[in-house]
């Protein structure tokens, strides 16, 4: 399988594309810059309203030691002031050379405090997040296209993705993904590479890439391997024919396989922990006939996302750390947007990435489907309890302001609220769910042509990282008024005060 040609060598007609990437640049500044002042006079009541006596949402926790093979999770400083700055912006070339209506695919994004690293067709891109200094920090070229990624990034900056092989053989080969790449974020420095055993059968439509503590984990239906971070040495694997295949990892703070078991014509699921040394399963949670398709948004604490007797997501269960139920939660009137990545594609990995979904410690927060009352809140957001799976705080949007949950920062809810006024500008707030208080994070504008798409969870990558936010596409396609442009990829926006 084919994911667009290679990116363009770097010829005559590039440098000038950097010319015009560097002049859009500047209009970008400018178009920030400009909603921003905007927002700050003539919308100025959304900081006051929010901040209230001028406070964040309350007292954040300190974010607790991590080892460097943990999965990192960080608690979010606030940015002396919301005013957003833009400190990324980078522009694809060479989309013209594309077949039309064959984007060129750009999955995976990853931040740390100097980096924001981009994955692009046959490489990874390392953008400088720094006011000085050369936009690309480095380049990773790869064997062959990328097939599977993880949201996933170790405390001190490590991640993984699946490539095809260099393209030798048949087509069919050519198509395999069977290469796991682990790299360091900031340098761009390929640490090992493995090749997965017995993988004839894994493609972009079907494997699965995870991290947790000390360990990358790689599932493709028909096999599963997993291997040492720091070594890359191969722990375990289970790759014979059994009725009961490893449909894909969730990560992080723990590991969970979804099984998908046939026998005859019925088709059933379950959950299991696994110890991601060995591979030894600690506990199984089997879900009812007639489950469609199952999504991890969590491994610890544990949430499932089913799809029951349709192909849409219809509740969450909570899970115990034992792996005992504790509450089934109904979707009806949510939108979970499990599955939903690149138009229900399929593609990259889906089973941990439910975008309107992000658990907590103690509680789990949905989006609502949007509202088709224009005078009313586009969307809200809810939380459950996790222990009861009752109602808790909700977070209102506004008219033409729709919400997006983006990520715990702590035990607050980083979100995005989207806009299509002139004059309101977009913003990620921090709400505290337990006090029902908000704050302004980041206020900042999006250009108009690609605002639709950058802050859209289905189309593009969203994420907070050491107090700035990032938009990364995950397809680039080629403009048609102008072919021979750049098109935006990556944007990264931070707080005004240089020195945070």
């Amino acid at each position: 399988m084919s994911f667009g040609p290679p990116p363009s060598v770097y010829t005559q007609s590039a440098l000038a594309a950097d010319q015009t990437r560097e002049r859009r640049r500047t209009w970008l500044l400018g178009t920030v810059a400009a909603i921003v002042v905007l927002a700050l006079c003539a919308g100025g009541w959304l900081v006051v309203s929010a901040r209230g006596d001028g406070t964040s949402a309350g007292p954040q926790p300190s974010p607790t030691a991590q080892s460097p093979d943990d999965v990192r999770e960080l608690v979010e400083q606030d940015p002396s002031t919301p005013e957003g700055r833009l400190v990324v912006a980078y522009g694809e070339d060479g989309l013209a050379k594309t077949v039309k209506g064959d984007p060129r695919r750009a999955p995976g994004t990853w931040a740390t405090d100097k980096v924001v690293a981009k994955g692009i067709a046959d490489r990874i891109v390392g953008l400088t997040t720094a006011e000085e200094g050369p936009e690309k920090a480095w380049t990773l070229q790869l064997d062959g296209h990328i097939c599977a990624t993880s949201k996933h990034i170790t405390a001190d900056g490590r991640t993984a993705v699946v490539v095809q092989p260099r393209k030798t053989g048949s087509t069919t080969e050519r198509s395999i993904c069977d290469e796991v790449v682990f790299f360091d974020v900031d340098t761009g420095k390929k640490l090992w590479q493995a090749k997965m055993p017995s993988a004839t059968s894994a493609y972009v439509t079907n494997t699965n890439l995870t991290l947790a503590k000390g360990v990358v984990a790689v599932a493709w239906g028909q096999g599963s391997v997993a291997y040492d971070m720091r070594t890359g040495k191969q722990l375990w694997d289970s790759t014979t024919a059994s009725a009961c295949e490893d449909k894909g990892f969730a990560g992080g703070a723990a590991l969970l396989v979804v099984e998908r078991c046939v026998q005859e014509s019925n088709v059933t699921y379950r959950v299991e922990k696994l110890d991601p040394r060995t591979g030894r399963t600690l506990w199984t949670y089997k879900l009812a006939s007639g489950v469609q398709d199952v999504y991890l948004p969590s491994s610890d604490p544990p949430v499932i996302a089913v799809a029951a007797g349709d192909s849409l997501v219809t509740d969450l269960i909570t899970l115990d750390g034992e792996g005992r139920r504790l509450a089934t939660i109904s979707m009806t009137g949510y939108a979970p947007r499990c599955g939903d990545r690149d138009f229900g594609g399929g593609f990259f990995g889906v089973v941990e990435y439910c975008g309107g979904v992000v658990v907590g410690r103690t509680q789990l927060y949905v989006v609502s489907k949007e509202n088709t009352d224009l005078e009313q809140a586009d969307n809200w957001i809810v939380a459950f309890d996790l222990r009861t799976g009752k109602t808790g705080r909700k977070l209102d949007g506004r008219p033409f302001q729709p919400l997006v949950p983006l990520q715990m920062s702590g035990d607050d809810l980083l979100v995005l609220r989207r806009s299509s006024s002139d004059v309101e500008p977009f913003a990620v707030v921090r709400w505290n769910p337990r006090t029902g208080e908000e704050a302004p994070f980041l206020l900042f504008g999006l250009p108009d042509d690609d605002a639709e798409v950058l802050a859209d969870p289905e189309q593009s990558d969203i994420l907070v990282a050491r107090g700035r936010v990032f938009f990364a596409k995950r397809q680039l396609t080629a403009d048609d008024k102008y072919p021979t442009y750049p098109v935006v990829a990556v944007l990264g926006i931070a707080g005004a005060d240089p020195d945070r």
